[in-house]
Order: C-alpha cells, then structure tokens, then sequence
C-alpha cells in the first residue's frame, strides 16, 4: 500500500485526552481515583441555555445554517465582544465553528503557507504545537521561564523573528498556566508584531475566568493596527461551561473572516444549529450565573495554591486566570517516590498516577519540562483530597 500523509503521521496525541481517558477508565473499573486533567469546567450548562437548545430542536430549527454560522449568533458576537473588550466587529467579520480548537487550525490554514514559521511561547497548549504542523508550518518555540511568570517578553518574540516568520499564537489567559498579560506587557508585544507585519492569533477563550480583580484586555483592543492583524479566538466553552456544545468564534479583518468562512464551507459547513440557539442565550441573557462559576474558580485556585506551597517538595506561582496551576517538580528530580526515581515530569505523572490515584498532566506536553499541570475545574472536595494525597505520596505512604 501507499504511504499515509506525513504531516498526518507526525501528528502526536493530545496529552491531556490521553491522560483523561486513562482517568476514565480507572474509574470505569471502580479504582478511587480523582483526575486534574481535563480543561474542562464541572459546573452544568446553567438552565436557560439548555433550555433554549432543547426549544430549538422542538422548533424544528435542526438544519444547515450558513457555513459560518447564524447571523443572529454573529450580531450576539459583537454585541458580547464590544460589551465585554470595547471591540467593534459586524456579523461579516465574525466566523463560528464547531469549538476553539477547530477556530484555530482555521486560523493557521489561512495564514500559513508550507515552511511559514508560527512563534509559539511555551509553556503552550499541547494542541496548537501539532495545530502548526498540520497546516504545514513550523512551530519556533520561545520559553517563558517560571521567574519571568511564564509570559513571553517583547525582547525574546524580536529576537524569534525569521524571514520566514508569519505569525504568534498568544493564549490569554493562559493554558496550561493560567497566567495573564496585562495592557503594557501587550502593547509591547504588539508593537513588534505591528512592525513586523506579524498576525497575531490572540486564543482569548478563557477572558471571563480572571481573578483578583484584574482587568483583561483584548489584544485587538490596543490599537487599530493590532486589530487589522489579530485573529480573535473565542468561545462558549469555559466561561459557560459548554464544552459539550462545541462552539467558538473568531473576529478578524473582513479579508481573513472571508477566507475562514470559504475554508470551513468546504470542511466541516456549518456548526450545530441548536448549538448555535443556545449560544445566542448565553451571550445575550442574564450573566450572574457566570459570574458565580467564575467566583467558585477564585475560591478553588486560592486554596489550591496556598494548600501546594506549604506541602515539601513542590511549589507553584499564582496563576491570575483560566482555572489551571502548574505544579513545580524540580526538588523532586532524582528522588525515589515508592520505589521509582523521579527521573522528570512523565515519570512523575504515572508514578503519582499509580500509586497515589491521582491524574495530574506532565508538563512535557506543553513545553514545560519538571511541571504537571492541575486543573481547579473540580470540585472544592476532590481539590482538598487530591491534596492529600499529594501529601501522602510524597511521603511515600
């Protein structure tokens, strides 16, 4: 038989669904284990968006809609956006699909051409490093180092810059750290990207999940120039907890928004049209149930986050949005746990996995070697559990 496609081939599993799954099926064989995998929120879709999809479908409101989705969620779309980030798009600049994920490789198959180089600041999400390679482009990964808060410099984005570079993917808040880039820092990256006529796919999807009091600010909000080369991605899925629902949105220039539409015509046509209906509720209804959820993910990250700094061996940073905290390994690197060296982070990870029944992701998947990353999206008990397990763990019990 003939070859598979390469680029196909090279594709590596997603380390947070392999991880989820193995989780999965622990529990599926009655073993008592407690899983901080998923990016995924433990709140129900709140009612009055159920409720609107299920009217939906008793509406009949179950076929094609336009490929790049209803023009009533499009409208909602910049409505939420010029509420929420001051931006001002119409429905023509506005592209829905089936989820973030699926807007962002939509996003790189427009831009990128075979060989074009994407800057992608580590730590990263595990999926946007194969996301490039999938379009035919080349990821340059630029660390982030914990001492600089995991959050790329103007400095080290400058000194990445190819002939061959075409553009940054910036996720704010982040995943998997859950660290945030206020205004000044973004100006600053802006203005090399602006100079250096660099699109910018800004994965914003996690904006309604900032903590402290801190005030987000959307990459295309800081200037005009930024906003003509920024691809804004976004979605229902964390702030509304929607997951399941598979919508996200992009807003761009009427030029690239064109082009995603025609691209996804041709690949997966419109996304689900009562997925769509309840999109339109959650954007344009009431958003006290979403400031609840948002509430009990500070709650959660304050205890995680004192609760792992007082336990020996493992430290963290403060994340300031999303609802994930990467856990520092490096004094646990060469001691034995249960009769293992940890030798790095996967280790660490089946080790912890097997012996303290808990799922944790290694941070080698997201370009962050010696961390695992736990996700706070679970309850305020399974958190204090998993803690003490950790505990447990560490000291071999």
């Amino acid at each position: 038989m003939k070859e598979l496609s390469r680029i196909a081939e090279a594709v590596q599993a997603s380390t947070t669904m392999a991880i989820d799954a193995m989780f999965k099926q622990m529990k599926a064989d009655g073993i008592d284990v407690i899983g901080f995998g998923a990016g995924e929120p433990d709140f129900d879709t709140p009612d009055e968006i159920k409720a609107a999809g299920i009217a939906a479908i008793e509406g009949n409101l179950t076929r094609y809609t336009p490929a790049a989705g209803t023009v009533e969620l499009r409208q909602a779309v910049c409505d939420r956006m010029k509420i929420d980030c001051g931006l001002e798009y119409v429905p023509s600049q506005v592209v829905v699909s089936s989820g973030a994920k699926h807007i962002v490789y939509l996003a790189l198959r427009v831009l990128v051409n075979p060989g074009d180089e994407v800057i992608l600041p580590a730590p990263f999400w595990v999926s946007y490093y194969e996301l490039i390679r999938m379009a035919g482009g080349v990821p340059v990964v630029v660390t982030a180092t914990e001492a600089e808060d995991f959050k790329l410099s103007a400095e080290k984005l400058a000194a990445a810059i190819t002939p061959r570079t075409k553009a940054l993917i910036l996720n704010n808040p982040s995943n998997p750290t859950g660290m945030m880039y206020g205004r000044e820092e973004l100006e600053a990256i802006a203005k090399v990207c602006v100079e250096n006529e660099l699109y910018v796919i800004s994965d914003e999807i996690y904006y309604g999940l900032v903590y402290d009091g801190k005030s987000f600010t959307s990459f295309a909000a800081l200037s005009p120039e930024a906003k003509e080369q920024t691809i804004l991605v976004n979605g229902v899925s964390k702030s509304y907890a929607m997951t399941g629902w598979r919508i996200g949105y992009a807003c761009a220039n009427a030029r690239i928004a064109k082009v995603m539409a025609n691209y996804v015509s041709h690949s997966t046509g419109s996304p689900v049209t009562m997925s769509q209906k309840a999109s339109v509720q959650a954007l344009t209804g009431p958003q006290e149930k979403i400031e609840r959820m948002r509430r009990a993910f500070e709650e959660r990250r304050d205890y995680i986050v004192q609760r792992m700094n007082a336990i020996p061996g493992v430290s963290c940073i403060k994340p300031e949005g999303a609802f994930y905290v990467m856990m520092n390994l490096e004094q646990l690197i060469g001691r034995t746990i249960h009769g293992v060296e940890i030798t790095n982070d996967d280790v660490f990870a089946d080790v912890f996995l097997k012996y303290g029944l808990v799922a944790v992701v290694p941070g080698s998947g997201f370009g962050a070697p010696n961390f695992v990353r736990w996700s706070y999206a679970t309850s305020m008990g399974n958190i204090k559990e998993g803690l003490d397990r950790l505990e447990k763990f560490l000291a071999g019990e």
